[in-house]
């Protein structure tokens, strides 16, 4: 598949996954790292990854463990690994998905005024 296709497949499979995080107050979706991601009061917390896979913000020892386990990988951008954002690979099932993208929710929502 070729990059565009991939970002789409996984931009869907993130609208299906997230259906009863839209409904939520202050859920929308806007832009970050060139694609669209879903937000919570402005701060994007889920976003498609150019590459495939669902990049998500998640407190740090929670990225760290997700690393470590081999569920997702360290966001790297401009060559510096980010702290909170992770990438959870399209291989991954839709429960994966799903659970990390409810922590992604809680964690942003928690610390957006």
């Amino acid at each position: 598949m070729a990059r565009n296709e991939l970002q789409e497949a996984a931009h869907a499979r993130l609208e299906e996954l997230s259906a009863e995080h839209q409904k939520l107050p202050g859920v929308d979706w806007g832009r970050m790292f060139g694609s669209t991601g879903l937000r919570v009061r402005g701060k994007v917390f889920a976003v498609a990854a150019h590459a495939g896979g669902l990049l998500i913000k998640v407190p740090e020892a929670h990225a760290d463990a997700l690393a470590e386990s081999g569920v997702a990988e360290h966001m790297v951008m401009g060559g510096v690994p980010r702290r909170e954002w992770v990438l959870v690979p399209d291989d991954a099932d839709d429960a994966t998905w799903a659970e990390q993208l409810a922590a992604a929710y809680a964690y942003v929502d928690s610390i957006t005024p």
